[in-house]
């Protein structure tokens, strides 16, 4: 039996404004690993346990995905996830679907259907066929930054994490499960106040992806990711040879070169957990199955850890 890993993520950006801040994030994400973690002891699939976590952090207001989405310009919520199975090697994804609670699980249904990708009205129609309750996911923190954003007509800057407006923001899960499979998940609510119809890099291949070798899951500017096809050319760059930790340097060297903002966690086949970022925080944690650490005090600037 292969020793279980797990990596979570919560976003990126520039900042958590307070150390009241970091004490509830971190606490949000460790309860999220101390409930997903003992599953792997049942035998449960590193799929299915990416989906779980995905689904509480869907739940947790902090975070930009699920409940806690961030409004689009016209003042709707419209979120996005994408789920790949390493050993089957088969991506799944919503795109810009409203009105359910986990966006995440019509990512899995879509695993075992020929039409594995769904947009807006198709996703709308899915959720429809599965009887899934119509659910609002808009809190009120939300509303008020759509507010005062409209009143700068959605054209001022902010990039912080958590509690405050938010330009990035993103959630996800990667698991190596008890019999070597991996599996990647990421869901968001947007990068908040866009252009109608934009899509993020979440229901993606440049934002998540996994094969038997190595899975990764990537948070920031969506736009950045989408340019670097990062999360693909992570997985590859390890599948051709590299080790984690030098296909994480390389790749974000490159993007730092490149004035890309983002970050991302990983897992390989080893059981290597990984991370990198070149904005300044990206809020993960991790279960090597002895400690839980995170990053979410680490230097500013670009830097990777590998565990």
């Amino acid at each position: 039996m292969v020793q279980p890993k797990l990596i979570i993520h919560g976003g990126a950006g520039s900042s958590i404004e307070s150390k009241g801040g970091i004490d509830q994030v971190r606490k949000a994400l460790y309860s999220v690993l101390e409930k997903i973690y003992p599953l792997f002891a049942q035998g449960i699939s590193a799929t299915d346990i990416v989906v779980e976590g995905c689904r509480l952090l869907e739940d947790e207001p902090l975070f930009n995905a699920g409940t806690g989405s961030v409004l689009q310009s016209d003042g709707q919520i419209r979120m996005s996830a994408g789920l790949m199975n390493g050993m089957t090697q088969s991506f799944s994804g919503v795109i810009n679907i409203s009105r359910v609670k986990n966006p995440i699980d019509l990512a899995k249904v879509l695993q075992d259907s020929m039409d594995r990708i769904l947009s807006d009205h198709g996703a709308t129609e899915l959720a429809r066929e599965l009887q899934l309750p119509i659910y609002n996911p808009l809190i009120d923190r939300r509303l008020n930054e759509w507010v005062e954003e409209r009143q700068h007509n959605f054209t001022r800057e902010m990039a912080n994490v958590v509690a405050e407006p938010a330009r990035t923001g993103t959630i996800g899960v990667v698991a190596l499960d008890t019999a070597g499979r991996l599996a990647a998940g990421t869901s968001t609510g947007g990068k908040g106040f866009e252009r109608i119809g934009r899509v993020s890099d979440s229901p993606m291949p440049a934002g998540n992806y996994a094969t038997s070798e190595a899975a990764v899951s990537c948070t920031g500017i969506g736009e950045d990711l989408i340019d670097e096809c990062f999360a693909a050319r992570l997985v590859v760059r390890g599948t051709d040879g590299l080790s984690l930790k030098d296909a994480l340097d390389r790749s974000f060297a490159e993007a730092t070169q490149r004035k890309r903002d983002f970050g991302a966690i990983a897992i390989n086949s080893t059981g290597q957990i990984g991370l990198g970022k070149t904005c300044d925080v990206i809020v993960a944690a991790y279960h090597d199955g002895e400690q839980i650490g995170d990053s979410i005090e680490m230097e500013k600037g670009t830097q990777v850890l590998v565990i």
